[in-house]
């Protein structure tokens, strides 16, 4: 995705813009809050404030670019939308997300709105768990134990296998 997606989408093509939407495409993690990619943004010694970066990222999701997910509470988190339908499992201890598609869920969920006279339009299904690997890369150090902290409120993700 790069200039030519955004001036299909009618925005114009301009340096924060092009900055995000690179983000977006090579970070390690798909899900990224506003709050991530301004910091990466600033790391990297970019100009780009945080009042711009979620004001790109709601014209990105306007003009369906990305799409907005709210996980856990306010937490706000932005992938691409690469026009492949996925859901979600999360881990309420370590925050990693893994996306999955299971055609056995998505035909019980068309039956079950079939069933109640519905005709889906869209979906969005997110599943809340606890991670079970104990080597998990993710999961942030027990008190006590060595290792780097993370600072309040960072995301931990990783993009699932589909």
């Amino acid at each position: 995705m790069g200039s030519k997606e955004l001036k299909q989408a009618g925005l114009k093509v301009t340096l924060p813009r092009m900055k995000i939407l690179d983000m977006l495409q090579h970070q390690g993690s798909t899900h990224l809050s506003a709050e991530e990619i301004f910091r990466a943004l600033e790391e990297s010694g970019e100009e780009v404030g945080l009042a711009t970066v979620y004001r790109v990222l709601t014209q990105f999701e306007s003009a369906g670019l990305v799409k907005r997910h709210h996980f856990e509470g306010d937490h706000s988190v932005f992938e691409l939308n690469q026009g492949e339908h996925h859901d979600h499992i999360l881990c309420l201890e370590c925050g990693r997300i893994e996306e999955f598609c299971d055609e056995d869920i998505e035909r019980r969920q068309r039956a079950i709105a079939q069933r109640l006279g519905f005709e889906l339009a869209e979906h969005c299904l997110i599943l809340y768990g606890h991670c079970t690997r104990t080597d998990c890369p993710h999961r942030p150090p027990e008190k006590g134990e060595e290792g780097e902290e993370g600072e309040e409120g960072d995301a931990w993700v990783v993009r699932g296998e589909n």
